[in-house]
């Protein structure tokens, strides 16, 4: 049995979202909270095996428990956040909480309950993540390894263009990425992170403010470029094509059938078709087995993938399903994905 605690200082959040997770027999609401002070002293005492937290709250607010369930009893935290606290959630995020859900725009029972499968199946992946692994994730960037040198490639190992798909745990590990980098990569970047519409473009905009490269939500038409990264808009598919000699964007909405949106499959799949053996795709953090199909399809163009190892994995969902194809070129804990990254980017390679 999952026991979880509801942290919200919202009666109708609360009841809603217990109600929803006790529709699922593996899961049992064992306590409420609030505020963040008597969040605080339920978790101490109930210990559950996941908390939903929301983030704007009287007296002890979420950051600041957060904060605090990672410093004395890390667990898994999934934030239930509105709209409107779009860059909190990438904070949060990054404080150590492991997922997020968007509270629909409008507090009526038909529109929260439809987030209602979403929070079940986080809930469920979320509670096998151990206290270890939380405190394991929040340190990675305290760990100073030294880096290996440059390893040399022929240039026709060299790739042109670098495609990443990741979900739970994914926003925190982007950044990581994208923050440590000291100089642009001279090619261009797509990525696809599991999110919902609205919140997508708060996070290329995060991502924007501390990283060298060029970061922004794609649009339809825009032009892949060197040193740019395209965030797929948030429930949309984001494909390549060749317009006119030039690699551009399409972004389309996804089939009804689609599980896990924006798909990394359709990313990995069509930039494959356009940029052939110099396709560089990564697989991140996540749950589930989008990317699966998308590395098969590199492979077969000629293309190469890397995969980040379990140690610094929040949820090893995704990595596991493409190492599972048998066609990874290397698995990588996260700290050491950049300089795997570079050592297949630099220099660019002129004959595309």
């Amino acid at each position: 049995m999952i026991r979880v605690l509801v942290i919200d200082d919202s009666a109708f959040s609360r009841v809603a979202i217990a109600k929803m997770l006790e529709n699922d027999s593996r899961i049992r609401v064992i306590g409420y909270a609030v505020n963040g002070e008597e969040g605080l002293k339920r978790l101490l005492d109930l210990k559950p095996d996941v908390v939903t937290l929301d983030l704007e709250m009287p007296r002890m607010g979420g950051f600041g428990l957060l904060r605090l369930i990672m410093q004395n009893r890390p667990v898994p935290v999934i934030v239930v956040s509105s709209q409107n606290e779009r860059q909190d959630v990438f904070k949060a995020l990054e404080l150590g909480a492991v997922d997020f859900i968007a509270k629909p725009a409008r507090a009526k029972s038909s529109d929260l309950y439809a987030i209602q499968q979403d929070l079940i199946n986080k809930v469920v992946e979320s509670s096998q993540l151990s206290g270890e692994k939380i405190r394991r994730r929040l340190d990675l960037d305290k760990d100073n390894d030294a880096a290996e040198g440059p390893r040399q490639y022929p240039a026709a190992y060299r790739s042109s263009v670098l495609l990443i798909g990741s979900s739970t745990g994914g926003p925190p590990a982007l950044h990581q990425l994208f923050s440590s980098l000291q100089e642009k990569l001279p090619v261009p970047v797509a990525v696809t992170q599991h999110m919902p519409q609205g919140f997508t473009k708060s996070f290329a905009q995060r991502l924007n403010e501390y990283s060298v490269m060029d970061v922004k939500e794609a649009e339809d038409g825009d032009q892949m470029l060197p040193g740019q990264v395209l965030i797929c808009p948030g429930s949309k598919n984001m494909e390549l094509q060749h317009f006119g000699g030039l690699v551009r964007v399409r972004i389309v909405t996804p089939p009804a059938t689609q599980i896990y949106t924006p798909s990394t499959n359709v990313l990995f799949r069509t930039g494959a078709y356009v940029y052939g053996s110099k396709a560089l795709g990564v697989v991140l953090t996540g749950m589930g087995n989008d990317g699966a199909v998308g590395v098969q399809e590199i492979a077969r163009y000629g293309g190469r993938v890397l995969v980040e190892a379990e140690e610094s994995c929040v949820v090893y969902g995704m990595p596991k399903e493409a190492i599972q194809t048998g066609i990874v070129e290397k698995i990588v804990p996260l700290k050491r994905m950049l300089l795997e990254i570079e050592q297949r980017c630099r220099p660019l390679c002129q004959d595309n």
